[in-house]
């Protein structure tokens, strides 16, 4: 177990932490002594995961069960965390899906759960909490894009749209908040062996793309938690998706950012 006095005050969020990408964070951070607050659906799943976790590495961790899509849930999270005295120091951005119908054949309930999980939910946390670990001088944000972000939009998805949103809003927001000691990455993966695809009902057809595409949780975790800790505003985990992204988009993320940072007519201070 790895644990200091530090890590130890300090307390991070993980959306979507029962499963995949979520899980491994959590698993990661407690390792490293953070005390967590985790968040998703499935309730006994987050007790399962506390127990595993409290027994192995001695930490607080505490469960919230909420449904992101609920537009209720991002202030009844933060409140639950005020009411029980957890200051959040580190903000997962994990929960998520992806549509599987046609854009207008998809009933407007659903497209609005959609938007209302991966945009205004992570958009409002982050709103939430940033304030507090500013206020401290210290805080991480890592938000779940995708390598989707960096690629040619798809036919009826929403999702590319998304993800560029979420990698734009997190370099945005970023530069804003890292001269205070708070930093934001947008943490970009491509395949990866979660039970995404079984959600939504796509294994089938990604179990056909060769092995070297895929990339395994822990893997995604460790690169993204490497890149908020040295402050990288985004992680294209792994080389074969750092090749295909560098491949899709004419400018490097990294100039676009300090073009983003340098040019900006409208910056405030």
């Amino acid at each position: 177990m790895k644990s200091n006095s530090t890590t130890n005050s300090r307390t991070a969020l993980v959306t979507g932490a029962s499963a995949g990408i979520g899980t491994a964070f959590a698993r990661h951070l407690a390792a490293q002594g953070y005390s967590l607050l985790l968040v998703a659906r499935r309730e006994d799943r987050l007790k399962d995961l506390a127990a595993e976790l409290t027994d192995a590495h001695n930490i607080r961790c505490d469960v919230f069960a909420a449904d992101l899509t609920d537009p209720a849930a991002p202030a009844a999270i933060v409140h639950h965390a005020t009411a029980h005295g957890i200051a959040i120091d580190v903000l997962i951005n994990n929960a998520g899906l992806s549509g599987k119908t046609a854009f207008t054949e998809t009933p407007w309930e659903t497209v609005a759960g959609e938007l209302q999980l991966m945009v205004t939910a992570p958009t409002e946390l982050m709103h939430r909490t940033a304030g507090g670990m500013r206020q401290r001088g210290w805080g991480r944000i890592v938000n779940l894009s995708s390598i989707a972000a960096f690629s040619p939009p798809g036919a009826s998805l929403l999702y590319t749209g998304i993800k560029s949103y979420v990698a734009l809003a997190s370099q945005s927001l970023d530069m804003e908040l890292k001269p205070h000691g708070v930093h934001v990455t947008a943490l970009c993966p491509g395949f990866t062996r979660t039970e995404f695809h079984d959600v939504m009902g796509t294994r089938e057809s990604a179990s056909r793309l060769p092995g070297i595409l895929w990339q395994q949780p822990e893997d995604v975790v460790r690169e993204g938690w490497n890149a908020v800790m040295s402050g990288n505003p985004v992680c294209i985990p792994g080389t074969v998706n750092k090749i295909a992204a560098s491949s899709m988009r004419p400018l490097p993320v990294r100039v676009q950012y300090i073009l983003g940072r340098t040019l900006n007519p409208f910056k405030n201070g």
